[in-house]
């Protein structure tokens, strides 16, 4: 025990203007790709903001590969004493606990829209508007499609498509699969911890293939299912406060699973290369914390969204 006094000694790395070039990275992916959302109907304009936030993506990812590299290469070197790693659970800790605030948000407008917004629109309660404020043919029932600068709105037919696939094609087809596959990767991802802690290298790196190859299954049925809803069905970013929260929760939800599906496949790179031990691997135990995240976020939308 450490008489009264005494420190451990903390690893402090060097200078490096690795978090600088980050920063530009993310502000030209974020600019690029809100401009292209802009400008989707100028194809120019939204070809131009395309380049932007790819070069940006490319930017970030170049640096946060060198940043995790250089943090692997000091953990092999044995300069991560335990408080450093505990700074890094308390890191990540609060990353997750930021990611929960992130999409509490897009939850909380859905709530809002759904049991005040809409109904207000309808004329209940005190903050009702009068009906001769929207649209003769508005309805003020959830989920609210049409909108009178939607293509939707001039074909009843279409729309009466667009109501059906929400309730039937969706509910009830891909993001039912979809769930199955993502609490399936969370069973197989916690079976790959349970192996590394075994010291059973191929227990780990099987598991972690799989955990892997369900990530890619469930990125690849939700592409089919934006392909479904853009191409057959006209549910886009324009159909009406239901087609930009859809695409919202959703596809912000997506680039997650797609960021979590790349953090594992790291993960079984690394394991394949006998980075971790049972006693050391934390790099592994943040990126299941950060997939379990990402497993229950679906599981809150495929109620709320899907089938409520």
């Amino acid at each position: 025990m450490a008489s009264v006094g005494s420190h451990e000694n903390y690893y402090v790395p060097e200078q490096t203007k690795l978090p600088f070039f980050a920063s530009i990275g993310l502000v030209f992916m974020v600019y690029g790709l809100g401009a292209a959302l802009n400008d989707m109907k100028a194809a120019e304009s939204a070809t131009a903001s395309t380049w932007i936030s790819l070069f940006g993506f490319t930017l970030l990812s170049f640096i946060i590969f060198q940043w995790f590299s250089t943090v692997i290469r000091e953990n092999h070197a044995g300069m991560n004493s335990d408080q450093l790693k505990r700074s890094y659970v308390w890191g990540m800790a609060w990353f997750i606990f930021s990611e929960v605030m992130f999409f509490a948000a897009f939850f909380g407008a859905l709530y809002y829209v759904r049991s005040f917004a809409v109904p207000w629109l309808g004329g209940e309660g005190d903050k009702g508007i009068s009906g001769d404020m929207l649209w003769p043919e508005f309805s003020a029932v959830w989920p609210v499609i049409e909108n009178p600068n939607s293509a939707i709105f001039t074909n009843p037919h279409e729309a009466l498509n667009v109501h059906e696939w929400t309730v039937a094609f969706f509910a009830k087809f891909l993001p039912f699969w979809n769930t199955l596959i993502l609490i399936t990767s969370s069973v197989t991802v916690h079976f790959a911890h349970t192996a590394l802690k075994a010291e059973n290298r191929k227990g780990l790196i099987q598991w972690l293939a799989v955990t892997v190859a369900l990530g890619v299954i469930f990125l690849f049925l939700q592409a089919f299912e934006y392909i479904e809803a853009y191409g057959h069905y006209g549910l886009t970013l324009d159909s009406g406060i239901y087609g930009s929260t859809f695409f919202l929760l959703t596809g912000f939800h997506g680039f997650h699973v797609t960021l979590g599906t790349f953090i594992l496949a790291v993960m079984l790179i690394r394991a394949i290369k006998g980075h971790f031990k049972p006693d050391d691997h934390f790099g592994f135990e943040a990126a299941s914390w950060y997939w379990h995240f990402v497993d229950v976020v679906w599981v809150g939308l495929f109620i709320f969204v899907y089938l409520l």
